[in-house]
């Protein structure tokens, strides 16, 4: 069974140095994706916006700056309150997002209770699935005659022609 862990809460779309814009979000963590985390942020149109990247992006962020490329993390104060920026780049625009830093912080944590850092392969049933893939298939072949069978049959015909 998968878990999802979740927080609604307000971050700040910043414009400029004296012009931010409030912008409702949902931070989501699943523990059948847990590697990511997915941020949807609800600007008045008909669809939200979707971002996903990694959760040790965030977790890493929320205490030094991190992130090259399309998404970037980091921590500061904004008047007297600390704060998480992120830096998102896309071919649509790039925007510039302050979150509250416990907040963030507080969800955060909550994803490390569910899936601790470095067991996140063991949600995905990788090894499971390997095992189920590489058995030898009981029943049609014998465990010598799967490996050495010719994998690409002869284009020749049996009957000579």
């Amino acid at each position: 069974m998968h878990s999802v862990v979740e927080r609604e809460l307000e971050l700040r779309l910043v414009l400029s140095p004296e012009r931010v814009i409030p912008v409702p979000a949902r931070l989501t963590y699943r523990t059948d994706d847990p590697y990511a985390v997915h941020i949807a942020f609800h600007i008045g149109s008909e669809h939200p916006v979707h971002w996903t990247f990694a959760r040790e992006l965030l977790v890493e962020g929320v205490f030094r700056p991190c992130g090259h490329g399309d998404v970037r993390v980091w921590p500061t104060k904004v008047d007297d309150r600390s704060v998480v920026l992120m830096a998102l780049t896309s071919p649509d625009g790039d925007a510039l997002l302050e979150a509250p830093a416990a907040a963030v912080s507080a969800w955060l944590e909550r994803t490390l209770r569910v899936v601790p850092p470095g067991s996140e392969s063991e949600q995905l049933g990788i090894d499971d699935g390997l095992a189920e893939l590489l058995a030898p298939a009981a029943g049609r072949f014998g465990a010598d005659e799967l490996w050495l069978r010719d994998p690409w049959p002869s284009d020749e015909s049996k009957d000579g022609e």
